[in-house]
């Protein structure tokens, strides 16, 4: 399909059908050409990412995907109801997942360059209000369900442990409004290109490739929080070399604030892993997909002491100068 659509819409013959992630993808030489549908963004949304990629190209980065425009000059390929864009990347660079701190970090130093304005993937300034929904909405499910038998294991485990994670859900709130209070921001604390959660897999697996539609406009911890986060819970006992070096060679590039560092913190301590769960459990209707979730949470709450640690030592583990830089600790952690 997708070798017909750029042979008749882009003028390019391809070959070589794969799947990137959950894409279609063929290439050309060493071009790789990706069908993205693009019902649910808008042509606005679409600009902008647009100009993002051309402005990451332009300033050094060679694994930044761009918009092939059709032969009328249009990003957007309309086909019947669906709309889509196809993205065109040089497969040139096989992908290793050595130094990506410093990779990342290059990544976020080209971004703060961006000197137009970016609104409509801009999630600058809106963690609080999100966390502070997000809590409610799980709350009134909560409270929803107290006064009646649970109806399985699930059921049980959440009743039981929401109190809990709603309070370091709190905290991670309050954390975050005594750092916006309390700390100045310096220039690495610009907004950046980052995006929606950053993985070791997040730029793909066999080539370097960078998505736009991965991407959001924030503060550089969004990423690393993210990373952080996923890297953990990959393995809950030996996730310190991994997260030590990333942070040594973030930093070799550029050195984190103290209020990057407390953004950062806040949001690690948000239970973000733990909220997604129960909102999957309780929005699929799939058997399989219950009992797979079932078992993530009983892992997190059989782990939850480890991550109570993990927490309280991050500060230590990353090698930041808490003293010097006036950073608060949580106590009760």
């Amino acid at each position: 399909m997708l070798q017909k659509l750029l042979k008749k819409h882009y003028g390019i013959e391809a070959i070589e059908s794969m799947p990137i992630g959950h894409y279609h993808s063929c290439k050309k030489d060493n071009q790789r050409y990706i069908l993205i549908p693009v019902n649910h963004v808008n042509e606005e949304e679409l600009a902008e990412l647009d100009q993002i990629a051309n402005h990451l190209q332009k300033n050094g980065d060679r694994s930044v995907s761009s918009f092939l425009h059709t032969k009328e000059n249009s990003r957007i390929l309309a086909l019947e109801s669906e709309k889509y864009c196809v993205l065109t990347c040089h497969q040139t660079h096989l992908r290793t997942s050595d130094r990506m701190g410093r990779k990342l970090a290059k990544f976020h130093f080209r971004g703060r360059s961006i000197s137009f304005p970016v609104q409509k993937i801009s999630r600058i300034g809106q963690w609080k209000s999100l966390w502070e929904k997000r809590i409610d909405q799980m709350e009134k499910v909560w409270n929803s369900m107290l006064y009646q038998h649970p109806e399985n294991e699930f059921d049980r485990m959440f009743l039981e442990s929401f109190p809990y994670y709603m309070a370091i859900g709190e905290n991670a709130i309050q954390y975050l409004v005594d750092t916006e209070l309390d700390d100045d921001p310096k220039a690495i604390d610009n907004g950046t290109v980052c995006h929606d959660r950053f993985t070791i897999h997040t730029w793909g697996e066999e080539f370097w490739l960078r998505n736009p539609f991965d991407w959001v406009f924030d503060h550089c911890s969004r990423d690393l929080a993210e990373w952080t986060r996923e890297r953990y819970f990959h393995n809950y006992r030996t996730h310190q070399p991994d997260i030590q070096s990333f942070y040594r060679d973030y930093q070799s590039i550029e050195p984190l604030s103290s209020f990057a560092w407390r953004l950062l913190y806040a949001r690690i301590l948000f239970p973000l892993h733990y909220m997604e769960c129960i909102e999957d459990y309780y929005s699929t209707t799939s058997e399989q997909q219950q009992r797979l979730l079932t078992e993530r949470l009983e892992s997190y709450l059989q782990h939850s002491s480890d991550h109570r640690k993990f927490l309280q030592d991050f500060y230590q583990l990353t090698e930041v100068p808490v003293r010097k830089f006036q950073i608060p600790v949580i106590d009760w952690l």
